[in-house]
């Protein structure tokens, strides 16, 4: 019904940037809130940053002033730019999006991306 692809996740070094893109396909009428998550090894998945229909934005207090989420409404699609990577960034990342469909509300998740960051 509703398919959420990620890409852009990878190994870079402490200090390097990585783009993560997540197109949303399927039945959609309109898609509200997007977001980012992530899950490293042994914790529960947080939230990263989220961004409104409205482009307001909200951000984890860890990657504040290090990442930004933007959307393009024509594409369906959000993104992650993430800037001056640190280790403890390393998970997997997950987008979200709460949306509505043809057959009414629906909120959908990605498959998840790697990112892994060296020091």
């Amino acid at each position: 019904q509703v398919q959420l692809v990620e890409s852009g996740g990878g190994l870079v070094q402490a200090g390097g940037s990585l783009r993560l893109s997540c197109k949303a396909s399927g039945t959609i009428v309109r898609i509200n809130a997007m977001g980012w998550y992530r899950q490293a090894p042994g914790n529960e998945r947080e939230l990263v940053a989220a961004i409104t229909s409205g482009r307001t934005t909200n951000y984890a207090d860890s990657v504040k002033g290090r990442f930004t989420i933007s959307r393009d409404n024509a594409k369906n699609t959000v993104y992650l730019q993430m800037n001056s990577l640190k280790p403890e960034d390393t998970a997997i990342y997950y987008c979200h999006a709460d949306l509505l469909t043809a057959r009414g509300p629906y909120a959908s998740w990605g498959q998840g991306t790697q990112v892994t960051v060296s020091s």
